[in-house]
């Protein structure tokens, strides 16, 4: 396994930058197919959310990997790779499978425990199955990393020391923990029909709004998400959908707006915010949770405003309680690694104790075909058992070597056994080769579409 992943998140990176290197939906696909297109990459991945962007890829040299893959995040970025470099952080074989089980956990989220970063890991690997950049090793990764961050949210009360963002945001609008006090009775308009913005009108539904509207740049969609929140034994919230271009005329009558676009530019501007609530008498509660921003950061500055973004959720959220739960997570995370790990190096040594059990095969059926030619009298039952007893012997002897090679390169440093077996059995290299391929090839079959 020589897994890398580099990239850059909150945590290593201003919000400015990220707001400039997010990747839209097409250039996540341009830079897998660029990713493998690449010399030292044969897999790969991208995890873009709201505050991350990691490209994950199996390499074969790790100093052209690193610096292959910086290269293609800054081309696809837009952020030229001298200004992207400082902010990048790179993980390697264990450490990358250990980051990636912290995400998916939550502890690298910026709201420690929000199990929204899970939806997100599938995605990633359903982008990669689609096109086809992810094969066995990222399908095995991304599948365990689910697992893992479902494993920590039932054992664990890791959603205790933190909420998804939206309900993050929502506690920072309402200056507190109660969102449903403040929610009551309002007008709420979500811009944007995608996963956090159906997830918000969700939220808000639960909390008691009065109405939803939801704007979308298709209205199909926007139509489609009215009909789950309005459908019988929901939340009974009045909701309909409307245009982009009803979107001004929306603000003058919504009390709190929540905006989670793919847009590369500004969907409300400040002089727009400014006209809507020149028109209205009360406040205007802004929830923007698009990555690059969809509300212009000038809207701070309106009187009758308060906008709470992604870069105000990253400094209120560096103050967040930390629950005891995190080290039980962390603990699991470990041993989850550890695992698989293990898993992985086990699997490597499999082509070639195959190779060699086919080997032995075929020197069975050599000697047999031998016997019948110098005893020709053999009946069929006499064949058989002569057979039989052959296999067994040939089985015996391989048994506690095969056995025993498979748990030796299960351990930590265990990758050099396979060159050893194919070196003492003489094992024909395109044997094993082939055994791979299409071991990989059934991997490919069984995980698509499973997410």
């Amino acid at each position: 396994m020589s897994l890398l992943v580099v990239g850059l998140s909150h945590r290593s990176a201003p919000v400015s930058i990220l707001e400039r290197a997010a990747l839209s939906a097409d250039a996540q696909v341009k830079l897998l197919q660029d990713t493998l297109a690449a010399e030292p990459a044969a897999e790969g991945a991208v995890l873009a959310t709201c505050n991350r962007i990691e490209l994950y890829a199996d390499v074969d040299k790790f100093h052209a990997g690193v610096a292959e893959l910086s290269t293609l995040l800054a081309q696809h970025s837009g952020v030229g790779l001298e200004e992207l470099t400082p902010y990048l952080y790179v993980h390697y074989e264990d450490r990358a499978v250990h980051h990636l089980f912290s995400v998916a956990c939550g502890l690298d989220s910026m709201v420690v425990g929000e199990g929204q970063i899970l939806g997100q890991i599938k995605d990633a690997l359903a982008l990669g199955q689609e096109l086809h950049t992810a094969g066995r090793l990222l399908n095995d990764l991304f599948q365990q990393a689910l697992r893992v961050g479902k494993r920590a949210h039932s054992e664990t009360g890791i959603d205790r020391a933190g909420q998804s963002l939206v309900t993050f945001g929502l506690e920072q609008l309402a200056e507190g923990p109660d969102v449903e006090t403040w929610a009551k009775g309002k007008k709420a308009l979500v811009i944007g029909a995608g996963s956090m913005s159906s997830l918000a009108a969700a939220t808000l539904a639960r909390n008691g709004v009065r109405e939803i509207v939801v704007a979308n740049r298709t209205t199909a969609r926007a139509e489609r998400l009215v009909q789950i929140l309005t459908e019988p034994g929901g939340t009974g919230v009045a909701a309909r959908a409307v245009p982009m271009v009803a979107v001004g005329d929306e603000l003058t009558r919504a009390d709190v707006v929540v905006s989670c676009t793919g847009a590369t530019g500004l969907v409300l501007t400040g002089e727009a915010v400014e006209a809507a609530v020149a028109a209205r008498a009360t406040p205007l509660a802004l929830l923007d949770l698009a990555m690059p921003r969809d509300i212009d950061a000038a809207a701070h500055r309106v009187a009758g405003v308060r906008l709470v973004d992604i870069e105000s959720l990253a400094e209120a959220s560096a103050d967040a309680p930390m629950a005891a739960d995190v080290d039980q997570v962390r603990g699991i995370v470990s041993d989850e690694v550890a695992a698989f790990g293990a898993a992985q190096r086990a699997a490597h040594i499999t082509p070639t104790v195959v190779a060699l059990r086919t080997m032995a095969a075929d020197v069975v059926a050599g000697e047999m075909a031998r016997l019948e030619g110098r005893l020709p009298g053999l009946d069929e039952k006499q064949r058989a058992e002569i057979t039989q007893t052959v296999r067994r012997v040939v089985d015996k002897l391989l048994h506690a070597p095969t056995v025993r090679v498979k748990q030796l390169a299960s351990e930590p440093g265990g990758a050099g056994y396979a060159d050893a077996l194919r070196t003492l059995f003489d094992l024909d290299p395109q044997t094993v080769a082939s055994v791979s391929r299409a071991d990989l090839n059934d991997a490919d079959v069984k995980n698509r579409g499973r997410v």
